[in-house]
């Protein structure tokens, strides 16, 4: 063995207690350790037993072997049946890794005349074996949650790791019989909880309904019931072929952007499961910029007008009128006042709605308010009576509008 593994092999026990007592300061979920001697002593038993068979194993560069990986699994499968948590998880590799490399660079500077050559091969048989103990690590937490979680509940986590990035998504994706997604629609499915409705009642939802989803769609989705001042949520990842590279020359004249119409049916069989309207948001990335994409598909959702039954799923272009608005608020309070005047009516607001959704066409616009045109007629002369413009007008077009999305998706209560 030479000097940089043997100097490894002397400080293996100081450098496990280090580890172990940095899990129990730095992972809320690690403070039993501090009070529980048999938990602390399994954890630093595992410490020690690690770093001296990488002690064994990297001077010659052997792999972990079948019992060596079956160690590691069960270490997994041990802290998930604990409850630790995804994001804990997470951060117990990073922690690890950073001090396993803390340690080499430490050993390192106490062999100021050591070979280089062992420092070289020490990190490559990190790199690799490395990643051969996560999978099995991942495997082993996997497979305590498959008995320990429901299936829902099972799938909620996949959507985390995919939106976290966490090497464990394709494990659980294994688990749950789904594939990973290179590219992905990414949708929120706002729903505002009821004014004044009890905490216990806002919180039951739609959970029910979101197994026969999953299973209907074979899409990873995740539920966050609504509380006093955020609204529920459904997170869907649907999974679509990766997107064709854009053309050298671009057309004349671009299509118009469409969804997915996986999307839409996803929307609309969830739309039908709540007693109230929801909002829903979507856009698209790959596997990596999927946080992003989230945050985006949210903001859009609340931008978004809620509607019983949703048509399509809003995207950047069809609201970033009222996106930019929300970050303006001395704008956002002058539509506000345009909507109060609308109040007196009757039904003006929704009557707004009907004629942009129909493209200010008059005949179906009635149809789909069952009126007469005369009535739309006169409700469209009461609007420009009340606020000054012309709901067909140019002006009337850009303003009226995003009165109508910001007063139908709740923003002003």
């Amino acid at each position: 063995m030479g000097d940089l593994f043997a100097e490894l092999a002397r400080r293996a026990s100081s450098s496990a207690r280090r580890e172990v007592d940095a899990y129990a300061r730095e992972i809320p979920e690690f403070g039993i350790l501090d009070t529980d001697a048999r938990a602390r002593a399994e954890t630093l038993e595992y410490a020690v037993w690690l770093r001296r068979r990488t002690g064994e194993l990297a001077p010659t560069n052997d792999e972990l072997t079948p019992s060596d990986l079956t160690a590691i699994a069960a270490m997994g499968e041990a802290r998930a049946a604990t409850g630790l948590s995804l994001e804990s998880r997470q951060r117990v590799l990073r922690l690890h890794t950073a001090l396993m490399l803390r340690e080499v660079n430490e050993a390192t500077d106490a062999q100021r005349d050591g070979d280089a050559d062992e420092l070289v091969r020490l990190l490559g048989w990190f790199a690799a074996q490395g990643e051969r103990g996560i999978e099995a690590y991942c495997q082993g937490f996997v497979s305590a949650l498959r008995h320990r979680l429901p299936y829902v509940d099972q799938v909620a986590l996949l959507v985390k790791a995919l939106l976290s990035g966490d090497p464990m998504a394709a494990e659980l994706a294994r688990a749950v019989g789904m594939e990973m997604p290179a590219y992905c629609a990414v949708t929120v499915i706002r729903v505002p909880g009821p004014p004044g409705t009890p905490g216990a009642e806002r919180a039951r939802g739609p959970e029910g309904e979101i197994e026969a989803l999953i299973k209907e769609h074979q899409t990873p989705l995740m539920w966050s019931p609504p509380t006093e001042s955020i609204p529920g949520e459904l997170i869907a990842l649907t999974p679509l072929p990766p997107m064709a590279p854009a053309p050298a020359a671009p057309p004349a004249a671009p299509p118009a952007p469409t969804q997915p119409k996986e999307v839409l049916t996803l929307i609309q069989d969830f739309a039908r499961s709540l007693p109230t309207p929801c909002a829903a948001g979507t856009t698209t990335a790959d596997l990596p910029d999927l946080p992003t994409a989230l945050d985006r598909a949210r903001r859009i959702s609340r931008a978004a007008p809620l509607r019983r039954t949703p048509i399509h799923p809003h995207t950047t272009a069809d609201v970033f009128v009222e996106l930019a608005v929300a970050d303006v608020p001395f704008v956002d309070a002058w539509l506000h006042t345009l909507a109060h005047r609308l109040a007196p009516g009757p039904d003006l607001l929704l009557t707004l709605d009907a004629y942009y959704t129909h493209d200010m066409n008059r005949t179906t616009t009635a149809t789909a308010l069952n009126v007469h045109p005369r009535t739309l007629d006169y409700r469209l002369r009461r609007v420009r009576e009340l606020t000054g413009l012309a709901p067909g007008s140019t002006r009337g077009v850009r303003v009226l509008s995003s009165v109508v999305r910001r007063g139908l998706s709740g923003a002003w209560g």
